[in-house]
């Protein structure tokens, strides 16, 4: 369920972990070889024994048991707008990873809305299924809330799936009538927020249509989660998520006061939430629930979630000659050479493509980028074939730092998009010439790794790497 990281890609991420907490990374509980080896032997045991009962989903990141929430199904398909209505909240669970003490106003992927227009014509230009309401805790401020998904409501229609995460302190019958009045689709609680009471989530399920427990798998309270789960199910809940506990700076001094196995990796997570998380699963096998649940894995937020943004960016600022690879990056492939022979090439593609803005030929005459579509047509003994890859950003504001587009939003506001340049004048070998062939022209059915391998350079760019995290 896993595909095992090079030494290098382990080295560097675990050189970027220690210096992230300096000093404080020696008070860790890092797992070791042996524990890491009995821990996946443990993954293991548990998904061999749930795998007749168990999907798996978003390139085996993500694996569930019955059926993923409406939110969680669109959140897969990349169609998804997550506002962050205020960073406030009442609550201070240790695992919290930011420090939620500030009203803020209403952010998403980093771009500021201050008023509900913009966010809706944000949502409309790239075209969202789904959005979802967070902080903070978005019922310490209510009626920007409430403003809020009525906006989004009236101006976009019932084709969108609105939903909003709570601790559910301040959840009350009269609230939960004006969200539904106002369009909410689904409300999720964090129950762990509130010792797991589910007084407020019962009085939920009587106004709401779709009520989600959505909680940190805390290895602690396995015991306590687990037998609550009929209990769940009694109660109106339609869905239950589990998250893995990470590391952040802000939550370092609690979870490093903890009895926790902490591992490496793209951030630094815990061993043990896992493994309870998929607990709950094996258990929800064993006993047949009616209780759908979900482990939302920490490598499926970060390969999944973000390879969506990257390519829901890219589409506004890529060129015709480019393409988007799977993980979500601007793909550049270009041939570059002696200007005569590059110059013969491009002369034979005016002659041979109808569509010329397919390919680029620099005043030199010395590079010629082209389409991905346009493989077969293309001389490789003529020069060296490379590639460049770079990420797109949303930005309020331009920094002229890197190549950039306005997104006109409205007549009065505007937004931009980025190209950051992250790996340029990539030779491709042999090997990476092969994989890319498979990759283009590959049937549907096999992955491309499974076809041939790829150098990591290139596997970076181009794949979300399957499967949950390595343990080390």
């Amino acid at each position: 369920m896993t595909t095992a990281l090079s030494a290098p890609i382990r080295e560097k991420m675990i050189a970027a972990n220690l210096a992230e907490y300096g000093e404080g990374a020696g008070r860790l509980s890092w797992v070791s070889p042996e524990g890491s080896l009995a821990a996946e032997a443990d993954r293991g045991r548990i998904l061999d024994f749930a795998s007749t009962g168990l999907e798996m989903a978003c390139k085996q990141t993500k694996f569930f048991w019955g059926s993923l929430s409406p939110g969680c199904r669109i959140c897969g398909q990349g169609a998804w707008s997550c506002l962050f209505i205020n960073g406030k909240c009442n609550c201070r669970c240790f695992y919290c990873p930011t420090s939620q003490d500030d009203i803020s106003i209403p952010t998403t992927n980093r771009i500021p809305f201050e008023n509900s227009r913009d966010y809706v014509d944000y949502i409309r230009h790239f075209d969202f299924r789904g959005v979802s309401i967070s902080g903070g805790e978005p019922l310490f401020t209510f009626d920007r809330t409430l403003h809020y998904v009525e906006a989004v409501r009236r101006e976009i229609g019932e084709s969108i799936h609105i939903w909003m995460y709570t601790n559910g302190t301040f959840v009350t019958p009269q609230r939960l009538k004006q969200l539904r009045a106002a369009g909410l689709n689904e409300i999720r609680f964090d129950i762990s927020a509130a010792d797991y009471d589910l007084t407020r989530v019962r009085m939920a399920s009587d106004e709401i249509s779709c009520v989600t427990v959505e909680i940190p798998a805390i290895p602690e309270d396995l015991e306590k989660v687990s037998q609550l789960l009929p209990d769940l199910h009694a109660a109106g809940v339609r869905h239950l998520n589990l998250h893995q506990l990470r590391l952040t700076p802000f939550n370092f001094s609690k979870l490093s006061g903890r009895n926790y196995t902490f591992l490496h990796g793209e951030s630094v997570t815990v061993l043990e939430s896992e493994l309870a998380a998929l607990s709950i699963l094996e258990s929800a096998s064993r006993e047949n629930l009616k209780l759908p649940i979900n482990y939302c894995s920490f490598v499926y937020k970060r390969r999944y979630q973000q390879a969506a943004t990257r390519r829901r960016n890219a589409l506004g600022i890529l060129k015709k000659y480019e393409s988007v690879t799977e993980n979500g990056f601007i793909r550049c492939l270009f041939l570059e050479g002696d200007p005569e022979i590059i110059g013969r090439q491009a002369a034979r593609l005016g002659r041979d493509v109808p569509d010329k803005d397919t390919w680029c030929l620099t005043g030199k005459k010395d590079r010629l980028s082209f389409h991905e579509s346009l493989w077969s047509k293309i001389d490789f003994s003529a020069g060296s074939l490379k590639v460049n890859y770079s990420e797109a950003v949303l930005s309020p504001s331009v920094s002229y730092l890197c190549a950039f587009k306005e997104v006109r939003l409205n007549p009065a506001r505007n937004i931009f998009v980025e190209r950051r340049p992250l790996r340029t004048g990539l030779l491709l070998q042999s090997a990476d010439r092969r994989f890319l062939e498979k990759t283009i022209f590959r049937p549907d059915g096999d992955s491309p790794e499974s076809i041939c391998p790829v150098s990591p350079d290139i596997a970076e760019f181009e794949l979300i790497r399957p499967g949950l995290q390595d343990y080390f």
